[in-house]
């Protein structure tokens, strides 16, 4: 997996899922992302912990609460501007799922810890701020 930052969209796997957004205009693709992750009954790959991270972000960006807006997040604004706001379900469902992708057990986290594993926390970390502000 190709990374350039502790972002949501700060990576290969992510920037792949934001291009499947691409003519959407319902949230049945982050849906499905996130539910892949939470039905898991084992810790999560990298790749769908990286898939469910970005997808909690599009939601934080259908909420007008972005983490991160870039290049790698056109595809996202263009999206939310096409769908409805994200329902109260959708954003809760993103606040576990980012909880179980960014578990310290996970695949995820142990490839950053052989980083800059601080800018990864940290990203999450205002992620699940901007899900949880009311």
């Amino acid at each position: 997996m190709g990374t350039w930052s502790g972002e949501p969209f700060g990576n290969d796997v992510a920037a792949d899922f934001a291009w499947e957004l691409d003519e959407q205009k319902r949230w049945n693709v982050v849906r499905d992302a996130l539910r892949e992750a939470l039905r898991s009954k084992e810790l999560l790959d990298a790749d769908t912990a990286c898939i469910a991270i970005a997808a909690a972000e599009v939601v934080a960006h259908g909420l007008g609460r972005p983490t991160q807006t870039d290049a790698y997040t056109e595809s996202v604004e263009a999206f939310v501007g096409r769908a409805r706001k994200p329902s109260g379900r959708l954003t809760k469902a993103a606040l576990r799922a980012v909880a179980i992708a960014s578990s310290p057990e996970g695949e995820l986290a142990e490839l950053w810890a052989e980083g800059d594993a601080q800018e990864w926390h940290d990203a999450n970390s205002r992620l699940v701020s901007a899900l949880t502000r009311m």
